[in-house]
């Protein structure tokens, strides 16, 4: 069976990713299609890049990106739920992101973004990175804006966004059933 990341990419103390993460990991327990798992890169510890080489040469050194490689070379495709900062995605993230290569390539990639203008912005910037990485990255995307999903500080997603989330793991089952090919 298919498997399938959803990768909370904020680190920051407060965060409101883990709850977004938290709800689109309990939307994917609905499914049978594939298999989901909650990943947060918070737990991984990972510093400002620090290996001695390129991620391309596929020669880690440190244990923290040994253990980052192994947990991300593991799936078949990802959600990456993105607050937006400064009109980008979290420095976190793409410190994740940019520890590795192979581990990336061929998969499919979906977003969940987060902020005032719903994280349109930090996914405009993990896109590019997508194809870089050689990812698919899909179409759909499930925006959550501050001032319509959220009441308090706490999620509370418009009624149309579980379907548009659902949309979104069918895409990102479909292209990573595809890529799977390429892979093996």
């Amino acid at each position: 069976m298919l498997k399938i990341a959803i990768i909370v990419g904020s680190t920051r103390p407060n965060r409101k990713g883990k709850g977004v993460g938290d709800w689109v990991f309990g939307i994917s327990k609905k499914r049978t299609d594939a298999e989901f798992e909650l990943v947060d890169i918070a737990e991984y510890n990972l510093p400002l890049l620090d290996e001695p080489v390129p991620p391309s040469s596929d020669n880690y050194t440190k244990e923290h990106t040994k253990n980052w490689s192994a947990k991300i070379k593991s799936f078949d495709g990802f959600i990456f739920v993105t607050p937006e900062y400064n009109h980008s995605t979290s420095a976190a993230l793409k410190n994740g992101l940019d520890f590795l290569y192979k581990e990336w390539n061929n998969k499919s990639a979906g977003f969940v973004s987060y902020g005032f203008a719903g994280g349109i912005r930090a996914v405009e910037q993990l896109r590019p990175i997508m194809a870089t990485l050689q990812m698919a990255d899909v179409r759909t995307q499930v925006t959550l804006s501050f001032q319509v999903d959220f009441e308090n500080d706490a999620l509370k997603p418009a009624a149309h966004q579980e379907k548009t989330l659902n949309k979104l793991f069918d895409e990102v089952i479909a292209w990573g059933t595809a890529l799977k090919t390429l892979r093996k």
